[in-house]
């Protein structure tokens, strides 16, 4: 058995005792009052497929880009997109094909069963894919 003393990896001295915190009340009036769709951090999946009929085909998706509740007419944001340029830039398609790519939005509300892709852009253009039904992944595969 290795000794304590003088074992310069061995601490003799007395740890403190760190105080207790107590966890903050909320009243519950308060809680009450947040709508339940702010305490969820939930995103929802768009994998998005361009059928690029030319050579040399230049696509962007604008920060304008929203999901739309077709009941309630809520937006849901894009908060990221992967394989595609965020307006002004573009990303060039060099080849004829399927290109794809992946939107992420905020959540949608809880009681939306359908919803549209819209982006609402100040020239025409903009993507627009209509009727989207919700299911329970919230992961979605479109053409546009």
């Amino acid at each position: 058995m290795a000794s304590t003393v003088n074992n310069p990896f061995v601490r003799s001295a007395a740890v403190p005792e760190v105080p207790v915190k107590p966890s903050p009340a909320v009243d519950t009036e308060i809680l009450a009052a947040i709508a339940p769709e702010t305490l969820e951090d939930s995103y929802v999946y768009v994998h998005c497929y361009f059928e690029n009929e030319s050579e040399e085909m230049l696509i962007r998706i604008w920060r304008t880009t929203y999901l739309v509740d077709r009941d309630t007419g809520s937006r849901s944001s894009l908060v990221h997109a992967e394989n595609i340029s965020y307006a002004p830039m573009w990303t060039a398609i060099p080849r004829v094909g399927t290109y794809n790519f992946l939107l992420i939005f905020s959540a949608l509300p809880k009681a939306c069963t359908m919803f549209d892709l819209v982006e609402e852009v100040p020239q025409p253009g903009g993507f627009h894919v209509q009727d989207i039904a919700r299911n329970q992944q919230d992961v979605y595969h479109v053409d546009i």
